[in-house]
Formats: structure tokens, C-alpha cells, sequence
């Protein structure tokens, strides 16, 4: 789990982060550094010395000091900074860079050309990661048909109507693609398939972009083809970049667990088991539970609707051992609503209420949702 605050969450529209701070005199380590930041997408700032210009070296996202600065830079410069340093030099392991930046205060130090595909995506991160990753939530159902994809949908909305960025990732490469729930299965932008082969750190802006915009909300989904996975190394990259951009990411799970669903469990800050109010589907559920739980910390019961007597939302999440995220009455305008390509929770109803609530309970200290 990430840890991340719910208060304060980055809005749809942010103001694209200061560069990192380059600090070096030698021509040639110069002219490394602003190539790699402009492999990382990032521009920087230049200077020979501590920055002229009041506050550049508090508000710079990472410094790059070069080695040949070191010297001349105090402590007390790089522990203003904070653990955004790093001492970089040239050539050949030299033992005594490691002792200079430990007199610099620097948290980090890259020799190139052999660290220099880690200094491009620490540059990166350093340059995207201006505010709190995302809160990240994942749906799954308890049993087949619990609902799991429609609350997911809904809760996507539900967040983006409330102005926060939102990106929902379709989990369940079995479930038909969730752009169909949107009526945006034509929508143009990328689907899984073209994430397939992603290793190690995708940009989170240009993931953003890539995707389908429908109802103020970036969407990734399955489409109609042959995929039918992805390997795991692809979950943690998309979902890495996803929870980078802020905001709010929804993730649709499926109920059988594959070594991605397994990853991006591993992500989320809260899992949501969908368990509609029936003695067998909580036998299911049940099933569920302890599989999920042996990944995800903080796992929560919503109940759909309508509950029985002597079965109600508090007696299943009691059945289950999981706190009750609340309990989801049934809404009969749903279907109209998706055959007139309006996707869950669009609607004024019982599901985008209960999305509402949801969303407005989330706590300052960033527990999520009060069990």
C-alpha cells in the first residue's frame, strides 16, 4: 500500500513542474547532463555555482551537482534541498566521489555513461511526481455477475465528476472491455494489447494521453482482439505511471487472479469485494477474500442490494471479516441508461449516490473510506 493522503489530490489541470537544477562547470559533463534531461522530457535550469536567483535550489525538483562543483558547494546547500541531490561524475568507479558526497550532503551519486539510464528516470520521476500518486482502488466481485465492472465504471465517474483526475484500468481481459460499458468502444486512443510489452518506466503524461477521454476520464481497455494477458511487468509499469499522474485510479480486478491482477494488487491503497446480499455468493466471496487478502492489506465489503431479512450489509462484511464500505441498493434505471450508451453511475440514481457518499467520506489522514 502506498500510504497516499485522500485530501488534496492534484486537480484536473496542473501547472507542469519546475526542471531539475544542473550545477556543473565541466563542458563536457554538461553537455551529458541536458541530453539525458531531454531524454527525461525535462528542462532544466543551469548554473555554475549556488543559483543567483533566490530560492532555485529550494524549489528545483532534483539537483544535479557535478562532480567538479562539489567543493565548492556547503553542506547546509544540499540539506536545503532536501533528498534531491545527486553528485554525478565521469568515468571510471572512483572511491573518492562516494566520500565527496557524503561532504556535499548528496543523496545519490551517478557515474556516466554507466548510470546513465537511471539518472534519465530519476530525472523523470523527480519531474512528474510534483504531487501525491494517486489513490488507487480496485474493485473485484465475489462471485460471477456481482457487479464488480459496474461499480468500477461508477466510481470512475463518480470521481471525475467531482473534478479529480481519474484514470479507471480495465483488469479483466475476459470481461468484453469496459469502453463498451462508455459506449466508447470506437473511441480512438490505445487499448492493452499496445501496453503488452512495456518494461520498466512509462511517462505518465504521454499514458495520459494516449488513452481514450470519455466523460472527463482516461480509460484503458481491453479491445477485441486476440490479447488475452499481459505480463505482469506491464501491470507495474502502466499502473506505476497511472498512480504518478495523481488524482484517482479505479482498477476493474478479475475474480481469477493472474500474475497481473496479482500486480496490480499489490498497488492499491484499498480493494473493494463486491458481494451481493445472497448466503451463496457470500460463500463465494469468502473464497475471494482470502485469496485477495493475502496480497491486499485493506480489503472492504460493499453489499449490493436488496438485502433479506437476518441478511443484512453488517452481517455479511461480519461473515466475511472485512469492514463494510457501505451497502449498494439495487437501481432500475441502469439498463435504460447503458442501452442509450450512458455509462454507471451518469445517472442521478441509487449507484451514483452511493459513489458520492463514497467519495465524500474519504478521510483527511488518508485511511480511505472509515470502516
Amino acid at each position: 500500500m502506498s500510504g497516499s493522503s485522500a485530501s488534496d489530490w492534484p486537480p484536473a489541470a496542473e501547472a507542469r513542474r519546475a526542471g531539475p537544477l544542473i550545477v556543473a562547470e565541466d563542458e563536457a559533463l554538461l553537455d551529458d547532463l541536458l541530453r539525458l534531461c531531454a531524454a527525461a522530457g525535462a528542462v532544466p535550469e543551469v548554473a555554475h555555482t549556488m543559483p543567483a536567483r533566490r530560492g532555485a535550489w529550494e524549489r528545483a525538483p532534483l539537483v544535479l551537482v557535478g562532480d567538479d562543483c562539489a567543493g565548492r558547494l556547503g553542506k547546509d546547500a544540499a540539506a536545503a534541498q532536501g533528498e534531491g541531490v545527486v553528485l554525478v561524475g565521469r568515468g571510471q568507479e572512483d572511491p573518492g566521489i562516494w566520500r565527496r558526497a557524503v561532504e556535499l550532503g548528496a543523496r545519490g551519486v551517478a557515474l556516466l555513461p554507466e548510470n546513465e539510464a537511471w539518472l534519465v528516470d530519476r530525472i523523470a520521476d523527480a519531474v512528474e511526481e510534483g504531487g501525491r500518486p494517486a489513490l488507487t482502488v480496485g474493485v473485484i466481485g465475489g462471485r460471477g455477475g456481482a457487479g464488480a465492472s459496474t461499480l468500477a465504471c461508477a466510481l470512475a465517474v463518480g470521481a471525475a465528476r467531482s473534478e479529480r483526475r481519474t484514470m479507471l484500468i480495465d483488469g479483466d481481459p475476459l470481461g468484453g472491455g469496459l469502453d463498451v460499458l462508455f459506449g466508447g468502444e470506437k473511441a480512438e486512443g490505445l487499448r492493452w494489447p499496445a501496453f503488452a510489452d512495456s518494461r520498466g518506466r512509462v511517462a505518465g503524461q504521454a499514458l495520459e494521453e494516449a488513452l481514450p477521454e470519455l466523460h472527463a476520464l482516461r480509460l484503458l481497455s481491453w479491445d477485441r482482439g486476440t490479447c488475452a494477458s499481459v505480463p505482469p511487468d506491464a501491470m507495474r509499469a502502466v499502473l506505476g505511471a497511472a498512480r504518478r499522474r495523481g488524482g484517482v485510479v479505479v482498477v476493474d480486478l478479475p475474480r481469477r487472479l493472474d500474475d497481473a491482477a496479482v500486480e496490480a494488487l499489490g498497488q492499491l491503497d484499498m480493494g473493494l469485494l463486491v458481494v451481493p446480499a445472497e448466503l451463496r455468493a457470500v460463500v463465494a466471496a469468502q473464497r475471494v477474500a482470502s485469496t485477495v487478502g493475502m496480497v491486499l492489506g485493506d480489503l472492504r465489503a460493499v453489499v449490493r442490494g436488496p438485502c433479506g431479512s437476518g441478511l443484512d450489509g453488517e452481517e455479511i462484511a461480519r461473515l466475511l471479516g472485512l469492514p463494510l464500505a457501505g451497502e449498494l441498493p439495487g437501481d432500475p434505471g441502469l439498463p435504460a441508461a447503458l442501452a442509450a450508451g450512458r455509462p454507471p453511475g451518469s445517472d442521478r440514481g441509487p449507484l451514483a449516490r452511493f459513489c458520492a457518499e463514497f467519495w465524500g467520506q474519504l478521510t483527511v489522514d488518508g485511511s480511505g473510506v472509515s470502516p
